[in-house]
């Protein structure tokens, strides 16, 4: 009896220890930038910049444009459901505002958009990421999309054209004079950020080695000469923009790491 007891706690504990592993177990959702069901917990909510990101499996790389830039496509909406959360950028979306979704347009871009039914148009500011259908470019806010008459049909083909790019930190559509003194180009800089720094090559090497490919960016050791000798610098490249790289070192692990413009 009791050789039969010993074999059923062994059974016991072997059972409730596999079940405890499995429910463990965490699955998370990365870089998922929006706030419409795509987020895994709101909490750690990061605010996206240029940095790519993934939803659904798929890898998005956010678009350096030209003011002039045409892109056509079908448009969507997107309304109360989802009024009053964060949008993609960190603003609270406003059904009532005109703004839009994206996928890959740099946040604060302001984009006409011209209903191919009727011809009407509407300007609108990029504050969101979306929509993730594959026949779908853009996602207006109620008040955009009822403008340019597309509620009832829920979709429309559009016309999209670049007309600037707000300064950062205004939430508003900007006038036409403040347009024309906005940068024409959203451009990539060769920015990256300076992760370590090494008197001898060994520890760059290693360092190298261990965070190269951390969030899809690349280290590279730079040699440099200097007041105080000869160093071996570390740096992690493949940011897009100045943001894209303060957002990582905001968000990551390199809390004490320092953005160096490359020429």
């Amino acid at each position: 009896m009791s050789r039969f007891i010993y074999i059923f706690l062994i059974l016991f504990i072997t059972v409730f220890s596999g079940c405890s592993t499995r429910s463990s177990r965490s699955y998370g959702y990365a870089n998922h930038y929006t706030s419409r069901g795509y987020s895994s917990d709101r909490k750690k909510y990061s605010r996206p910049t240029m940095r790519p990101y993934v939803v659904r499996g798929i890898r998005y790389h956010p678009t350096v444009v030209s003011v002039g830039e045409t892109f056509k496509g079908k448009a969507s909406w997107y309304g109360p459901n989802f009024h009053g959360k964060l949008t993609s950028n960190g603003e609270r979306y406003n059904m009532w505002a005109m703004t839009a979704a994206h996928k890959t347009l740099p946040m604060n871009t302001i984009v006409k958009v011209t209903n191919l039914r009727n011809n009407k148009s509407i300007v609108v500011r990029i504050n969101d990421r979306g929509p993730f259908v594959a026949t779908r470019i853009i996602d207006l806010s109620k008040a955009a999309a009822s403008k340019i008459n597309m509620i009832g049909h829920g979709t429309a083909p559009v016309k999209l054209e670049v007309l600037g790019f707000e300064r950062k930190g205004v939430k508003r559509i900007p006038t036409k004079k403040e347009l024309k003194k906005s940068p024409k180009k959203k451009s990539i800089n060769h920015f990256s950020l300076q992760i370590a720094s090494f008197s001898k090559i060994d520890g760059a090497l290693k360092t190298q080695e261990r965070y190269d490919g951390t969030s899809g960016y690349s280290t590279v050791i730079v040699d440099k000469e200097t007041n105080r000798g000869r160093l071996f610098k570390v740096l992690l490249r493949g940011f897009k923009s100045e943001q894209e790289a303060r957002d990582f070192k905001t968000h990551g692990i390199f809390k004490k790491a320092f953005i160096v413009r490359e020429d």
